[in-house]
């Protein structure tokens, strides 16, 4: 027992070395800057490309709207519209749309524009509206959506109704 005593009495004193061994070794150094670099190789491409997406769901938005206002129509018997404003600069209430309107879309920075079925192009200032009919048929014409380089035509065929969305490519 006086082993014990005498351990308890007198530490056992560590080497110099272990205090001067604190700190980071470069294997741990390397991996965690490792990690860092790839979080930011996924991280940075999504951030960049967000008004990209943004514009991809307002394309969406705006043809299933137009698709809604089709089978409303078909299903109803009755003629159904889908009204688009332009975005607005100022706090201006908007146009008000028909009584048959189904919804209406708004743009979130995107310009519109507007081709009639005689190929006459026009800007969206105030509101354009799109009626469908219980028969398949439409008022038709064109959306032109714009968005810096981006550019959208979502087209209405006048007889059947059907919309088709093209991305522009430049």
């Amino acid at each position: 027992m006086p082993t014990l005593a005498l351990a308890c009495r007198y530490p056992i004193k560590r080497p110099v070395r272990a205090y001067l061994a604190a700190g980071f070794t470069l294997l741990e150094l390397l991996l965690v800057l490792t990690i860092i670099g790839m979080a930011a190789i996924l991280v940075v491409p999504n951030v960049g490309n967000l008004e990209a997406r943004s514009f991809s769901a307002q394309t969406r938005q705006a043809s299933s709207l137009l698709n809604y206002a089709r089978r409303i129509a078909v299903v109803r018997g009755q003629p159904s519209t889908a009204s688009f404003y332009p975005a607005s600069d100022d706090d201006q209430e908007p146009a008000l749309p028909q009584r048959s309107s189904v919804g209406s879309w708004q743009s979130n920075g995107a310009d519109i524009r507007f081709r009639d079925s005689t190929d006459r192009e026009s800007a969206v200032e105030d509101l354009v509206e799109i009626t469908f009919y219980p028969e398949g048929g439409s008022t038709g014409g064109t959306l032109l959506l714009a968005l810096g380089a981006q550019q959208v035509s979502i087209n209405i065929d006048p007889f059947t109704g059907r919309v088709e969305t093209e991305y522009v490519e430049e």
